[in-house]
């Protein structure tokens, strides 16, 4: 695989930070980058003059990785050729499906063939379901398709979230990538390295991504309980307090944040679904933890490699939450995976409104929240 990256800031444009190989047709441009740069049609024409072959496809976010750096108001940019791997694009919009579900199964259907080894997608995070999506998503009947991706994000305002592919990015977009062959080995890790404190409390009343009750009680009422002197500042504080949530007592945790509450109806929205049945805990930070978290990722992601082998490129997807909770410190979280995968792979990503990757052992992708989520690939 032949690897290129840019990066494009408004005082120095753009400027090449890492290449490996002699890169000539790309087949995919990946493009991650602030609301107010990723919207302009003058710097979409820019790339499209440096990669006019290639699928370009970009997608708006809360911040940008490359290497073991977190930048603000730029674009980073990563240009990828495959030697042995096809790959084809697919962009669809929220608007012509009646839901999340059925435009995940769209993109099934589009995309499954028998030699299908791994999908990734950038959705809309503000008008898609990520939950919704990734049901249709896990509908893949190919035997070994993997799917991982994100979902966009807009700094910290939490408005309007942007995704394109081969034209300036607007809102309500999946874009899929879908690589098919043998020769491309891709890795994907998830973790969070929050800590749960208090009980375990049975969700008892419901719908979708609104939480109504726990134990028959209000859910907000015991939020507020828990968080003290911070719930005066919801719904902003609760990006330090997330929901640890478990399926079914079988289940691993999956990690929600709150993004809004409701003083009239008592209840709370989540940025992914939370089923009546479930089983919730209170979660809080700790830096250590957090950067831990990163780390057992990146290990994750690394677990079908040899001790020789690198990945050729490592897609970081962390949750906003992460960012502003580690604040200053935020690069120690990408620092950590740059040392798991050496100075030869190319580390690019972007800061999220949730995160898709599988749960550990399982094929079935899940809509995480305040996670790091890695996607590593190298061909064979």
């Amino acid at each position: 695989m032949h690897v290129k990256q840019e990066i494009y800031q408004a005082d120095t444009h753009w400027r090449t930070v890492y290449q490996k190989g002699n890169l000539q047709s790309p087949d995919i441009v990946l493009c991650f980058g602030s609301r107010s740069l990723v919207t302009q049609q003058s710097l979409f024409e820019e790339i499209q003059a440096k990669y006019p072959s290639s699928d370009i496809v970009i997608s708006s976010t809360s911040g940008e990785i490359i290497d073991n750096e977190v930048k603000d108001e730029s674009i980073v940019l990563t240009a990828m050729e495959f030697a042995h791997t096809e790959v084809n694009t697919f962009r669809i919009n929220i608007a012509d499906f009646a839901g999340s579900h059925s435009a995940g199964k769209a993109i099934v259907k589009e995309l499954c063939r028998v030699d299908l080894a791994h999908v990734f997608i950038l959705a809309d995070g503000q008008l898609v379901n990520g939950s919704e999506l990734v049901k249709g998503l896990n509908t893949f009947q190919c035997p070994n398709v993997t799917v991982t991706g994100g979902l966009a994000a807009d700094g910290f305002d939490f408005s309007k979230t942007f995704v394109g592919l081969n034209k300036t990015p607007s809102e309500g977009n999946i874009v899929a990538l879908a690589f098919y062959g043998d020769r491309l080995q891709v890795g994907f890790g998830s973790h969070g390295g929050w800590d749960a404190f208090g009980p375990e409390r049975l969700v008892t009343k419901s719908e979708d991504n609104v939480l109504y009750e726990l134990d028959g009680m209000s859910a907000l009422s015991l939020y507020k309980t828990y968080l003290g002197e911070a719930a005066a500042e919801l719904p902003s504080s609760a990006l330090f307090f997330p929901l640890a949530v478990k399926f079914n007592d079988q289940s691993e945790v999956i990690v929600r944040t709150i993004l809004s509450i409701d003083e009239e109806k008592q209840s709370m929205t989540f940025a992914g679904d939370i089923p009546t049945g479930a089983i919730a805990r209170l979660m809080r930070h700790n830096p250590d933890h957090l950067i831990d978290g990163a780390e057992k990722a990146g290990k994750q992601s690394l677990t079908n490699y040899s001790v020789e082998q690198h990945p050729d490129v490592a897609i970081l997807i962390s949750c906003v939450g992460r960012k502003i909770v580690l604040g200053q410190n935020v690069e120690e979280e990408v620092e950590v995976i740059r040392d798991l995968v050496g100075e030869h792979t190319a580390i690019t990503g972007f800061y999220s409104y949730g995160e898709i990757a599988p749960q550990l052992d399982s094929r079935h992708c899940q809509l995480h929240n305040q996670t790091m989520t890695i996607t590593t690939m190298t061909e064979i």
